[in-house]
């Protein structure tokens, strides 16, 4: 198999260049085609090619496995009577980079965070007006990828 592709490789080679040679008048006129010398370079080229194409397939998979592991945190924000609190807003601290995420809770009271690395610790709290919740943590250690957290303003925040 291999033999006879690097064979149909070097006509193919041979032939466009001497094609392109005769054209110009050059010194592969009268050249052999059962010769064949393709440069290294060309060669080299080609063989990183055919070696980057599974690294490449073997990249979008590990992507898509880790894309499958991430997690969302979503839920409902209401008062203390149960009723949803639309417009609050609604804090994601990362424990361990301490990068604060924030959502806006629809006209339901809903809100939604996706994309969340499953190894990393979270905490989570709302706020509305002069009201807050209390902070909730979500653990790396929930194997879930899709956590529900109600969260309750019904305290005063501390000024």
């Amino acid at each position: 198999m291999i033999p006879t592709y690097f064979q149909r490789l070097c006509v193919l080679f041979s032939s466009t260049t001497r094609m392109s040679a005769e054209n110009s008048g050059g010194p592969w006129k009268d050249r052999n085609l059962t010769t064949c010398r393709i440069p290294r370079l060309a060669l080299f080229i080609l063989l990183m090619f055919l070696t980057a194409l599974p690294a490449s397939a073997q990249q979008t998979k590990d992507q898509k496995k880790a894309e499958a592991q991430l997690r969302t945190v979503h839920g409902l924000v209401e008062n203390k009577d149960e009723d949803p609190v639309p417009a609050s807003v609604v804090y994601l601290l990362n424990v361990k980079t301490l990068a604060v995420r924030t959502s806006f809770a629809d006209e339901k009271g809903l809100y939604r965070f996706s994309g969340l690395d499953p190894n990393v610790d979270y905490e989570i709290h709302a706020e509305h007006e002069d009201m807050t919740s209390s902070t909730r943590t979500i653990s790396s250690f929930d194997s879930r990828r899709d956590i529900e957290v109600n969260l309750k303003v019904s305290r005063q925040k501390k000024q």
